[in-house]
């Protein structure tokens, strides 16, 4: 599987070439064309159960779909619903990724849900993430441009939550308030994340409840349509 991202980083879209007999496992609704050659099925990838913990759990869609090249240079183009970037790089090992950033993987990467336990008990993206794990290429998004941090054993970086898209095992990390109570609802910081390492965190540009806190007052409502 050969992937190369395209238009980023405002309205990126990432362009998949599959040999033949590959296949590539894909959020629901992710393709946005594809050539001759390529078959599709759609299942809950894992069965009944695993599907729906994805789905309400882990805030993906109930159903994947799978696509198989049935002949060399198959053509597979995907795109998230929100506008912004796209990574996709060679994936080994582990990595939790929040909801929604999922777009595609090869077939040697699994997708399942994962505890974040009490610590995460405030934070707006909820009790659970998506844990990624196995060996193949992977292919997430991003709400705006996507910022990649290092960090050292031991160092650690703050994000405000909504601006979380992945990070990698090994990485500690603790949701907390913005100060005292005050400064939580009224900075309009909300909550935050310390991260420490060693590993790497993937940020986003842009946070999707800013912009539907922003956007909700301006929508026209019964009363003055």
């Amino acid at each position: 599987m050969q992937t190369e991202v395209l238009y980023s980083p405002a309205y990126a879209a990432a362009k998949l070439t599959l040999a033949q007999g590959e296949t590539v496992r894909a959020e629901a609704g992710a393709m946005l064309a594809m050539s001759p050659g390529i078959t599709l099925e759609t299942s809950t990838q894992g069965g009944l159960l695993k599907g729906l913990k994805r789905s309400v759990l882990g805030g993906e869609s109930f159903f994947m779909n799978t696509f198989t090249a049935q002949v060399d240079g198959a053509e597979l183009f995907v795109a998230p619903s929100l506008p912004g970037d796209m990574v996709a790089w060679p994936h080994q090992g582990t990595l939790y990724v929040q909801s929604g950033s999922f777009v595609a993987s090869s077939a040697g990467v699994q997708v399942d849900t994962d505890w974040g336990g009490a610590k995460t008990f405030f934070s707006r993206e909820g009790l659970f993430m998506l844990r990624v794990s196995g060996q193949g290429e992977l292919v997430l998004s991003s709400y705006g441009a996507i910022h990649a941090v290092d960090l050292q054993a031991g160092q650690t970086y703050t994000v405000d939550t909504g601006h979380m898209v992945a990070w990698t095992e090994g990485i500690q990390y603790a949701v907390r308030k913005v100060g005292g109570w005050k400064s939580t609802f009224f900075s309009g910081e909300g909550l935050v994340c310390d991260l420490t390492g060693p590993g790497r965190i993937y940020l986003q540009t842009r946070s999707q409840d800013a912009f539907l806190d922003w956007l909700i007052p301006r929508l026209p409502t019964q009363n003055n349509s």
